[in-house]
């Protein structure tokens, strides 16, 4: 194992993946005070400070020894969740949406912002390779999070957008995967099925969504 590569690859990435997951929490927090739920406020949460969302094992303790044992083929982590009462909703139903939607979103704007990044980098001929490098993982890490938070299982941000929007006949039992949701994506991504079905052609969809709305700054530059 190079641990000088090891290294350069964690100063590269550090940035990008504090401002995604930080910017993730910080978005479900604001949208959930925005429709009434002030739980997170309350909690200090709606804060762009990446101290308040970072989880010592999952955000660090664990994609570290991932990368290591796997010699950076297969990685995963996470942050502490933004708690929300949805009862405090001004519509639970319809605003659960708007809120598990929210970090998604942030997710996929970053991932267009260090795209364009990358463009007026290589516009005003900057090619040194860390901050292009950076600009690079911007993307993949935001692309990467909006794919798997969209993931239609609880208690990940797709399971709760499709629980708000399945009847309540439906919703109801459908909800209640969650307390196992979080082993089975694990068990769906060991077993590699996760990856080959959803991660990658959604992936590929946002990868093309984001060109689409780049063609215009790439065509200016050209």
């Amino acid at each position: 194992m190079d641990i000088a590569n090891i290294i350069q690859t964690i100063a590269i990435y550090a940035l990008p993946v504090l401002f995604a997951i930080t910017v993730h929490e910080a978005a479900h927090g604001y949208v959930a005070r925005h429709y009434g739920d002030g739980t997170a406020a309350f909690l200090g949460r709606v804060t762009l400070n990446p101290l308040k969302h970072i989880d010592p094992i999952g955000t660090i303790a664990m994609p570290l020894f991932l990368y290591v044992a796997t010699a950076g083929s297969f990685l995963f982590g996470y942050a502490k969740p933004v708690p929300v009462n949805f009862g405090n909703l001004r519509n639970p139903k319809r605003d659960m949406i708007w809120v598990a939607l929210a970090g998604p979103a942030s997710n996929f704007i970053m991932a267009l912002g260090w795209a364009i990044g990358l463009i007026v980098l290589a516009g005003l001929g900057v090619q040194e390779r860390f901050f292009v490098e950076m600009c690079r993982a911007g993307v993949l890490v935001n692309v990467v999070m909006f794919a798997l938070n969209m993931f239609p299982l609880p208690p990940l941000d797709g399971g709760r957008i499709v629980t708000g929007l399945l009847p309540p006949r439906l919703a109801i039992p459908y909800s209640r995967v969650e307390p196992w949701g979080f082993f089975i994506v694990m068990g769906l991504i060991v077993a590699g099925v996760l990856s080959t079905l959803w991660m990658r052609p959604v992936m590929s969809l946002t990868y093309g969504a984001l060109n689409l709305l780049l063609s215009p700054i790439t065509a200016l530059l050209r």
